[in-house]
Order: structure tokens, then C-alpha cells, then sequence
């Protein structure tokens, strides 16, 4: 079956569809039929619109939901800076590292002292959250849940979740999402949630999005199925807590422009009993992607393997690409098989969530480890899979079993930050005399022939290849 093998089962009902519109209420009668926001709310509730695009966008990438909630998201006092001399995600210019060199990270770290708001680190970045442009790459450890006095969310974008280690049970404003290894979590920009670690400490990686929003990618002649298909991803069914006597003080925290402010209120943010809408947290498991590839010769471009995108105002160049390498079948007659070796213009962030990626065999690209092959920056396989892949016999084979690597790609160039080149202390020193420094020499000329008028004429239509090209007879 096309799904994921989870060691930690599945405790919550999912609304299925990706961009769907969608309602539910967690009491009967809750949402008010016809109108979106009644002088009377059904049960006292109070009507509230999140909108996560200007009211006039385009209907196809119009976001927004109407929620009906116990008290209004408004009701508390003003924010305050929290930390404001060590707590800072903002990928400001003047403190990122824009530099050429392909960059390799061993496993990062967990850290159990930390909860989910400070296990936040930026490793890279480009643009600026508060002109809405560009992304934000992070790494998150953390070993301590959330307060459940408590909330966070972010107004510099949308977070994209990989989970490499751990398991996140998320309660958010619109309901609870548990997230595993093999799964991806969508929270946008706004949306304020609580991450609770019911299975221990927690790792992973995170591409906040600071325009726009994610998309399934255009099929084009691949046709009307195929890659992450909309029906399995799931969005949470309304669900809220009653916690309005002023017995407790709930803390909601803000990450704005990278800084992080806190205000307080005397009750549980948790209180939407009803929404409908297009504007929701989702998550999908990566085991449900429809993969495909070439089956006659040749090795198609990676984005045959996008399950999210997100697109710059020139159509097909990405501000983020979410791609993942995960098992399939190699058949390809004739062909090089790995990753042929590449320089982009796009800046490609690669991560390992579990097992070994195909195209690095020499042991130094670990699950929640990293890598950074900027723009133009020359990368590929390393000697010792170019070799394997130059001499193997080139039957029907499955590559990936038991692994899942991922990329964030995008048309940026991509900036360093201080705690991703040095703080960390992860980046690998010998990467490059690790994988391409070794790379021999095997070019040799032809072999030139002399005519009976003493003249040489090279091959004279020989080709020097070792093997017989593709459909030459």
C-alpha cells in the first residue's frame, strides 16, 4: 500500500483534500448556514475572518476562513519584545554569508533543554519577511513541550515541517495535527498553535515561506494523476477547549519579522468551535507519492519529484520548490542512473530524513545532516557512486528502499547564517575532498587513422563511447 509505516498510530479525523473549501464544526448547528458572519452567531459565538491573501486576490489563489469562536483572536494585551538581544530569525543581509562553496552538515543536534519557540535555528536564508519576499531555511530541536498556558505562531510566513525524529502533536486554532517521520505539516502564516513532544525529543527541518503560498505543481502532459495527489492531504476537523473563567494566563507569542513579542490574555486561545474556508494547517504523508521516471533512457529533471511549490511571479521559476527522493524503480537502458552531475541557477538545500541517499554513497550525508549547493555552485554524485553507476549491470532496479531524502529549492541565492556556518559547528571541513576531489581522468583520445593519402581523418564516423548509444544499431 502506498503509505507509510508509523510506529506511533494515527489519533485524529482528518478533512481530506488539498485547497479544498472546507467546514466543520465540532458542535452541531455551530456554523451559521448562508451567511458568513450573522448579527447573532449561533450559541453567543463571535464571528472572525482570517484572511491569508488580499480580499481582491484572484478567486485560484484567493485564502481565507471564516471561524466562529468562543472569544476574539484580538482579546488580549499589547505584545511586548521577549529576548530581543538572542532571539532573532530574521535573515537580515549584513549577517548572512553569501558564498559559493557546496556545504555539507553532519547530524545536527537534539536538544532537550529547549521547547519548539526556541528550537528554532535559521541556517539559511534570502529576502526579507517584512517585504514578504523569500524564504527562511531552519533546523528545530526540541526536548521539552510547549506550556499549554501557550502559543505561537508566526507572522513572517508558512512553515513547511519536515519531522526527521519525534513526533509533534499540534493543537491549532482550526484543530489537531500529529506529525511523524515521513510526514510534512503546513502551517500558515498567522495560524497560532501549541506543539506538544508526546514520544520524546524532536528534530527536523523547516522552509518558511515568506510570499505567497504552497501549490500542488502543474501536471502538464503527465495528465490528471500522479506525484502528491490533492485526496491525501489532510486538513483538522474543529475541535476547542473551554478555559474562560480567568483561572489561567495564556501566553501568545509572536515571531515578527523574525524577532519574537509575547502577549498575555485570560483565556485559552483555543476556542474555534466552528470554520469554513480555504485558509487551514494540512499535513501529508510522503509515502503517498505517486513517483515516476523514464522508462526508456535518460534521467528526467528532479521536479518530476515536487510534491509542493511555490511560485515566483515568472511561471515555472520557484521561490520554493519542495522535492523529495523517495524509493523507485531505475530502468532506464543505457543511462547514467544517479543525479548527473549539475550546476543551477536555483540554490538547492537537500536533507536526509532516514536510510542513505542513492547518489552519495561515501557515508557523509546522514539523516539530519545537510546540504547547500548554492547558485551556480558545481555538484553531483561523489567518485565512489560515479564509479558504481559507470560499471553496474543496468537491470531493473530499486533504488531508496528504506530511505526518504528531501530538497528545498529555490531561485534565490541563498545567505549562510552565523549559527549555520560556525555556532552549529556541524559543517564538514573535507566534503569536497570527500566526494569530487577524487574524481579520475578516464578521457582518452581517439585513436587517428592515417588515409592512403597520408592525411588522418580522425574516427572516420566511429563513436568513442564504451557501450552502444541508444538506438544506433
Amino acid at each position: 500500500m502506498p503509505v507509510s509505516k508509523f510506529s506511533v498510530s494515527e489519533k485524529y479525523r482528518y478533512l481530506n483534500g488539498f485547497d479544498s473549501y472546507h467546514e466543520t464544526e465540532a458542535i452541531k448547528g455551530a456554523l451559521p448556514i448562508g451567511a458568513n458572519s450573522p448579527q447573532k452567531a449561533p450559541y453567543g459565538l463571535y464571528n472572525e475572518k482570517l484572511s491569508g491573501t488580499a480580499f481582491t486576490a484572484p478567486r485560484s489563489e484567493n485564502k481565507q476562513t471564516w471561524l466562529y469562536r468562543i472569544l476574539p483572536a484580538a482579546a488580549h494585551s499589547p505584545f511586548e519584545a521577549r529576548e530581543p538581544g538572542t532571539y532573532n530569525t530574521n535573515p537580515e543581509s549584513g549577517k548572512l554569508h553569501q558564498i559559493p562553496n557546496q556545504l555539507r552538515w553532519d547530524p545536527f543536534d537534539l536538544d532537550e533543554t529547549v521547547d519548539w519557540v526556541h528550537g528554532l535555528h535559521l541556517v539559511a536564508g534570502a529576502g526579507d519577511p517584512t517585504m514578504k519576499q523569500g524564504i527562511g531555511t531552519f533546523i528545530f530541536a526540541a526536548g521539552k513541550s510547549m506550556d499549554p498556558h501557550s502559543a505561537f505562531y508566526s507572522a513572517d510566513g508558512d512553515f513547511l515541517i519536515v519531522v526527521q525524529h519525534g513526533v509533534l502533536d499540534i493543537q491549532t486554532e482550526l484543530g489537531y495535527i500529529l506529525v511523524r517521520p515521513s510526514e510534512i505539516c503546513i502551517i500558515p502564516r498567522g495560524v497560532r498553535y501549541n506543539v506538544s513532544l508526546p514520544e520524546g525529543p524532536v528534530r527536523g527541518y523547516i522552509l518558511e515561506l515568506y510570499q505567497g503560498h504552497f501549490a500542488l505543481p502543474e501536471l502538464g502532459p503527465i495528465g490528471s494523476n500522479c506525484l502528491a495527489n490533492a485526496r491525501d492531504f489532510q486538513a483538522p476537523m474543529a475541535s476547542f477547549t473551554e478555559d474562560h473563567s480567568g483561572s489561567h494566563t495564556y501566553t501568545i507569542l509572536s515571531k515578527f519579522a523574525g524577532h519574537l513579542f509575547a502577549a498575555t490574555q485570560d483565556h485559552t486561545p483555543f476556542d474555534i468551535v466552528a470554520w469554513h474556508g480555504t485558509y487551514y494547517p494540512y499535513k501529508y504523508d510522503l509515502g503517498r507519492f505517486n513517483t515516476i521516471g523514464s522508462i526508456s533512457f535518460d534521467h528526467p529533471d528532479p521536479s518530476i519529484f515536487t510534491v509542493l511549490t511555490a511560485q515566483s511571479d515568472h511561471p515555472g521559476t520557484a521561490i520554493a520548490d519542495f522535492v523529495i527522493f523517495p524509493p523507485r524503480w531505475l530502468v532506464a537502458e543505457g543511462t547514467f542512473r544517479p543525479p548527473w552531475y549539475h550546476r543551477n541557477t536555483m540554490s538547492e538545500f537537500m536533507g536526509l530524513i532516514h536510510g542513505d541517499y542513492d547518489a552519495k554513497s561515501g557515508g557523509g550525508f546522514k539523516p539530519a545532516g545537510a546540504s547547500l549547493h548554492n547558485v551556480m555552485s558545481a555538484h553531483g554524485p561523489d567518485s565512489e557512486t560515479h564509479l558504481k553507476a559507470s560499471t553496474a549491470e543496468l537491470k531493473p532496479m530499486k533504488v531508496g528502499q528504506g530511505s526518504m531524502a528531501f530538497m528545498f529549492e529555490s531561485c534565490l541565492m541563498v545567505g549562510v547564517t552565523e549559527w549555520g556556518l560556525k555556532q552549529c559547528a556541524k559543517v564538514q571541513e573535507g566534503y569536497n575532498k570527500e566526494s569530487w576531489e577524487p574524481l579520475k581522468v578516464h578521457f582518452k583520445r581517439p585513436e587517428t587513422r592515417v588515409n592512403g593519402d597520408g592525411n588522418t581523418n580522425g574516427m572516420e564516423g566511429e563513436r568513442p563511447d564504451l557501450g552502444a548509444w541508444v538506438g544506433e544499431s
